[in-house]
C-alpha cells in the first residue's frame, strides 16, 4: 500500500453532504481512495508522498459528461464555421468518414490530455462512427495510457439519408453488426466495481442517424448487461421537426416511446424541453449533460438548467465536441454554464421566453443575478456529472470515495485581486489551468505538466493527421 498527504491548502472545497470549504485543508489517501479530509493538523504528518498545497484551492476532480474526441481533428473548419447543427454535421461527415485506427487514438489522446490538464478526473466520450476498420477500443487505449477515468460510449449511425436519414450512408453501419460489436465492447472492457476505470455505455447518436428499432434493441441490450443509455436529445428546433415529421412525436416523447427514460439513461444537451418534459426527466432519474459552450456555438439555444435543478433533474456538464466547442477545457465550460444561465434569466426577465427558465434565489436584490452561482456550477461538473454518470465514488472529496481531484495556485496573475473568495474566483476569472491533478490515487499533472504523456509529437502526429483527411475528403 501507498500513501499520500495533501496538506496546507488554503481551501480544500469537499462537495460532501455538508459543503465544507475547509480552510488549511488537507486530505490524506492510501492507495487509490481517500481516507481522512480535515483542517492540516488533525490529519497524519507523514506519508509516502507528501505535497504542501499552499496558496491552493483544491476540488473533486470534475466530470465530464458528453464529448466527442475524435472531433479534435476538425477543430475550426472554414465551411463549419457558422452553420448550425444540421448544416455542420453535413459539412463535417465527409471528413469524418476518412477516420481511422490511429486518428480515433491520436486525437482521444489530444483531447483527453487537453481535458485532464483543465481538471477533468473523469470523462465519458461519444464515438458513434466507426470507418476503415475504427473501434472503441482505439480510445480506451488512449485513456488508458493518460491515466483518466473513462466512460466510453459505443455510439452508432445506422439511419443514412437513403433511408430518410441525416448522415451519409457511407458513415452509417448495419444494426446487426452494431448489436454484436456493442455485446463484444461491454463483455471486453466494462467494469461495474467500485472505483473503476472503465465504464462502457451504448449510445446510438440520434434520433436523427438512428431507426427506432436500434434504440429499443440498444436499450433491451444495456438493460440486459446493466449499463447505461446515452444519445443527443432535443438539441434543436430542426431535430424537434424532424421527430414530428417522421416519426409523429416530440423527441422526449420519442425516447419515452422508445424505453429510454430512467435512471440509466442520460440525454446531452435538452435545450428545446417544455415543463412536462423537464417534470418526467426529474421524475425518472433521467440526466442531462449540458454542453454551454456548443450550444452557444451552433445557435441551438439555451437549456433551462435552473429550472431542471428545480425540478430535481440529474444534471452535468459536457464540452461536447471539439468541433462544436474547439476546446475540451472544464473549467471554461463550468464558467460558461454560469454566465450563459444569467443570460437566459435577463432574457426571461425580459418575456421573451420566460417559459424556459426559473429564477433561483431571489432576496429582493433587482441586481442580484438570478441564476447559477459559481459554486452550483462548481457543483455541476463535480457532483452533478458523477450522479448523471450513475456513481458515487467519485464527485466530492470524502472519506470512501475515490482519489480524483485536483488543485490551482490562486496566487497568479490570473486571480490578482480575486482572494475574497478563492473558491468563486476559479470560475468568475480566467479558466485556468490545473497545477495539480491526482486520478485514482495517482499523480496526473505536477506543476501544470502532463506526466503521463510526451505531448509534442503527439500534437505533430495529430495536426498531420488532420490535414491528410480533410485532404482525402476534398479528393473523394
Amino acid at each position: 500500500m501507498s500513501t499520500l498527504l495533501l496538506k496546507n491548502a488554503h481551501v480544500v472545497l469537499t462537495m460532501d453532504t455538508a459543503r465544507r470549504e475547509i480552510r488549511d485543508g488537507a486530505l490524506y489517501i492510501r492507495d487509490n481512495v481517500i481516507e481522512q479530509v480535515g483542517v492540516t493538523n488533525e490529519l497524519p504528518t507523514t506519508a509516502d508522498r507528501v505535497v504542501d498545497a499552499r496558496g491552493m484551492v483544491v476540488l473533486p476532480g470534475l466530470v465530464n459528461t458528453h464529448h466527442h474526441l475524435y472531433q479534435t481533428l476538425t477543430r475550426a473548419i472554414p465551411a463549419a464555421q457558422n452553420a448550425d447543427l444540421f448544416h455542420w454535421l453535413k459539412t463535417l461527415y465527409p471528413i469524418w468518414a476518412e477516420l481511422t485506427p490511429d486518428a480515433v487514438y491520436t486525437s482521444a489522446l489530444i483531447g483527453l490530455a487537453e481535458l485532464v490538464i483543465s481538471g477533468c478526473t473523469t470523462a465519458a466520450d461519444h464515438l458513434y462512427l466507426f470507418p476503415n476498420g475504427s473501434k472503441l477500443d482505439d480510445e480506451i487505449r488512449a485513456a488508458q495510457e493518460i491515466g483518466i477515468r473513462f466512460h466510453p460510449t459505443r455510439g452508432s449511425m445506422s439511419l443514412g439519408e437513403s433511408k430518410g436519414g441525416l448522415p451519409p450512408d457511407r458513415v452509417c453501419d448495419s444494426e446487426e453488426a452494431i448489436l454484436r460489436d456493442s455485446r463484444r465492447v461491454i463483455e471486453t472492457f466494462h467494469n461495474a466495481k467500485p472505483y473503476s476505470m472503465c465504464r462502457v455505455s451504448l449510445a446510438p447518436c440520434s434520433p436523427f442517424s438512428v431507426t427506432p428499432e436500434l434504440m429499443r434493441e440498444s436499450a433491451h441490450l444495456a438493460r440486459s448487461y446493466n449499463v447505461h443509455l446515452h444519445t443527443h436529445l432535443a438539441e434543436t428546433r430542426d431535430e424537434e421537426d424532424f421527430c414530428l415529421q417522421k416519426f409523429g412525436y416530440r423527441p422526449v416523447d420519442y425516447a419515452e416511446h422508445l424505453e429510454w427514460l430512467g435512471s440509466d439513461v442520460w440525454f446531452a444537451h435538452s435545450v428545446w424541453v417544455n415543463d412536462e418534459e423537464i417534470r418526467r426527466y426529474g421524475s425518472t432519474g433521467t440526466g442531462i449533460a449540458h454542453c454551454p459552450s456548443s450550444n452557444m456555438r451552433l445557435a441551438s439555444g439555451i437549456a433551462p438548467v435552473v429550472k431542471m435543478l428545480r425540478m430535481g433533474v440529474k444534471v452535468g456538464l459536457g464540452v461536447d465536441g471539439s468541433a462544436s466547442n474547439d476546446s475540451s477545457h472544464m473549467l471554461a465550460e463550468s464558467r460558461q454554464a454560469m454566465l450563459l444561465q444569467r443570460v437566459g434569466s435577463a432574457i426571461a426577465r425580459y418575456h421573451l421566453f420566460a417559459d424556459s427558465f426559473i429564477l433561483s434565489t431571489d432576496n429582493g436584490d433587482s441586481a442580484q443575478p438570478k441564476a447559477l452561482t459559481a459554486r452550483q456550477a462548481l457543483e455541476l461538473g463535480t457532483l452533478g456529472g458523477a450522479r448523471v454518470l450513475g456513481r458515487d465514488d467519485i464527485g466530492s472529496l470524502e472519506k470512501g470515495n475515490a482519489a480524483d481531484f485536483i488543485a490551482i495556485d490562486v496566487n497568479q496573475l490570473d486571480f490578482a485581486g480575486a482572494l475574497h473568495d478563492p473558491v468563486s474566483a476559479i470560475v468568475f476569472c480566467s479558466p485556468p489551468r490545473v497545477d495539480l491533478s491526482v486520478i485514482n490515487g495517482k499523480i496526473v499533472v505536477e506543476n501544470g505538466q502532463l506526466k503521463t504523456l510526451e505531448l509534442p509529437p503527439v500534437i505533430e502526429r495529430h495536426n498531420r493527421i488532420a490535414r491528410e483527411m480533410v485532404e482525402r475528403a476534398r479528393t473523394r
